[in-house]
């Protein structure tokens, strides 16, 4: 998503270009990324070349995230550009005659200059300080977890981000064997409504097994054919199902080339169909061939598009028609109506600065979705146990939630060693755990559940994700080892 947010997750090969020796760029050099006021991030280059060609390594020292390889690096006349494709960015500068500036622009939807100074040196990374090990306990009931969790979250508390007077808060939904709690701390309230980021596309998997239950798509379907006529030509080998899109497996990136906001604080409401399937017309829908798992905002967003034309309706109408009302998750929405919104917590970016909340028009599988840890916990619940809520209106999404809920939750392929996906939710192998996470430009947030121990939580918080990662994971891990009954980390 954002660019801030989105450095922290890129591991690419070096593809290297133009071949020459002892380059006139070579060398370290610190610029700063002046996004807004509120983002403001230090970017370091290490530039090498040698007769294999050129390459670059890019260090976002605010994130402390180092060794990013750059792609398509290409220096030519004092020219220098690259390339960092995982999250659509990319580079283009010129050196000065003096050689000791490098004076450009860094495009990822928008364009901000970008100036790099020479350095004689690199700065190191940072050892980071390990965390404090909190001891085990015996696995804690959801009645207990707010009382372990206070005594944990001592010095978090007094001093650290949840300390009175940050605005920042955390509110933490937990579910054992039928018992459920929830409960809130710093600014935030058991009721508050916050962003679920990413959480969102576990709910686009579902709508989707939703409706191939009730016989209106298919897994295999192509997406193609969900499009407005002559969207984009088919192509002639495979092309991209409906399961590759679930499942991240489509080859598509993780944002489209034509995603240029002109908000960078609401940098998806101006994503359009129309952009959506110009970019697709051009892209086309050919499914690479050993296509391997890539995380794709595209892709989720796609599929929430592409069934919400099949059932001619807007993505908000359709996951209430399919998941919200059947499990009577009154809080789980797209638009706040005014109730929801007095109860909508302010945002936060990861450097405590007030920032607004995220729209979206055509990507809205992949991200929209508010709702509050109640409603979450019963989204859980039923995940655990699928049911329908008892007091839900007759319909035909009824009927078939069981059926999806299963279908969604079963493994379809491998992403790493030990770890599966199925419709959007990655499956830790070694402990059983279904997980997602999400985050936003000032929210972040994670939710997982264990069949097999029957346990559950969700963590909401209005923090953005920081230098550290994401906050609610953090907190997410430790309330996961404690469900357990394992040694779990200090969190400060």
């Amino acid at each position: 998503m954002a660019l801030h947010r989105s450095l922290a997750a890129i591991v690419a090969l070096c593809m290297f270009a133009v071949t020459v020796v002892a380059a006139p760029v070579d060398g370290y050099w610190l610029g700063t990324l002046k996004v807004d006021a509120a983002n403001q991030l230090r970017l370091q280059l290490n530039v090498e070349s040698d007769a294999s060609g050129s390459r670059c390594k890019l260090d976002s020292l605010d994130q402390m995230v180092y060794g990013i390889a750059c792609a398509n690096v290409k220096i030519a006349d004092g020219a220098f550009s690259f390339d960092i494709p995982g999250v659509m960015g990319r580079y283009v500068g010129t050196l000065s005659a003096d050689g000791k500036q490098l004076g450009g622009t860094w495009t990822q939807g928008m364009t901000w200059p970008l100036v790099f100074e020479r350095q004689a040196s690199l700065q190191a990374a940072p050892v980071r300080k390990k965390p404090a090990a909190l001891p085990a306990v015996p696995p804690v009931s959801a009645a207990d977890m707010q009382a372990q969790l206070t005594k944990d979250f001592d010095q978090l508390l007094k001093s650290g981000s949840l300390a009175p007077g940050t605005g920042i808060g955390v509110t933490i939904g937990v579910l054992r064997d039928g018992e459920r709690r929830v409960f809130s701390f710093g600014a935030a309230r058991p009721d508050s409504l916050f962003e679920i980021g990413s959480i969102t596309k576990s709910f686009t998997g579902l709508m989707l097994a939703q409706m191939i239950e009730q016989q209106q798509v298919s897994a295999e379907q192509p997406v193609r054919t969900l499009l407005p006529d002559k969207t984009v030509a088919k192509p002639d080998g495979p092309e991209i199902t409906l399961l590759d899109l679930v499942t991240h497996s489509s080859g598509l990136p993780r944002l489209p080339s034509n995603f240029e906001p002109s908000d960078a604080i609401n940098p998806y409401l101006g994503y359009t169909t129309d952009r959506l399937y110009a970019y697709l017309a051009q892209q086309g829908v050919a499914r690479p061939a050993g296509a391997k798992p890539l995380y794709s905002n595209l892709g989720f967003g796609l599929l929430g598009q592409a069934l919400a034309n099949r059932a001619n309706v807007d993505y908000p109408a359709l996951l209430n028609q399919l998941v919200t009302t059947p499990l009577c998750m009154t809080d789980t929405v797209v638009q706040l109506d005014e109730a929801h919104r007095a109860r909508f917590i302010q945002g936060y970016t990861h450097n405590r600065q007030p920032t607004g909340p995220w729209e979206f028009t055509s990507l809205a599988g992949a991200g929209a979705i508010r709702s509050t840890a109640d409603d979450l916990l019963k989204y859980l619940a039923a995940q655990m146990q699928p049911t329908p809520c008892a007091s839900a209106p007759e319909s035909a999404h009824k009927k078939t939630l069981i059926a999806a809920l299963k279908r969604s939750q079963t493994p379809q392929r491998d992403v790493t060693p030990g770890a599966k996906i199925a419709y959007a939710w990655f499956i830790d192998s070694e402990t059983g755990n279904y997980t997602h996470e999400g985050g936003t430009g000032g929210y972040t947030s994670y939710a997982f559940f264990n069949p097999q121990q029957r346990y559950a939580a969700v963590v909401f918080t209005n923090l953005a994700v920081g230098p550290d990662g994401m906050f609610a994971n953090w907190i997410g891990a430790h309330v996961q080892r404690r469900l357990a009954g394992k040694e779990s980390f200090k969190l400060e």
